[in-house]
């Protein structure tokens, strides 16, 4: 398996995932264009780290071409990105028309609290601020 094809996997941009998996962006890039090539062990041990293949999970498809995944067993929610959100709804009685959009928009509020949180954290390491 290439280092690329295990991004694309995720649906994450170089950026995105060389800051996942704390790998130089450049050195990403050159593993991709084929410059270079990453240690087997490194690949392997990335593909560890990510969704495995999210067997057994239903997917659920968005019209945007995204695809998301429930485990009823486990009752949570899973993106492509690694992301696990516990759902408490029982998803089986809701419309199926709808689902996809409840779930997309669930995930999308998630990132966006996501990067809020990123943020807050890199600002709490450059001010003085105590926050009341």
């Amino acid at each position: 398996m290439f280092i690329r094809d295990l991004r694309d996997s995720t649906g994450l941009t170089q950026k995105e995932f060389a800051e996942r998996f704390d790998i130089p962006l450049s050195t990403l890039r050159k593993w991709e264009q084929g410059e270079a090539s990453p240690a087997s062990y490194v690949v392997k041990m990335i593909a560890s780290l990510l969704p495995s293949g999210n067997v057994g999970l239903e997917p659920i498809e968005c019209r945007d071409g995204r695809t998301y995944y429930y485990s009823r067993a486990e009752k949570n929610l899973r993106d492509n990105r690694g992301n696990v959100i516990p759902v408490a709804a029982d998803l089986d009685k809701v419309k199926r028309e709808n689902l996809a959009l409840y779930i997309q928009d669930l995930f999308e509020s998630y990132y966006l609290v996501q990067e809020k949180f990123n943020r807050d954290c890199a600002m709490d390491q450059q001010e003085s601020i105590i926050w009341e």
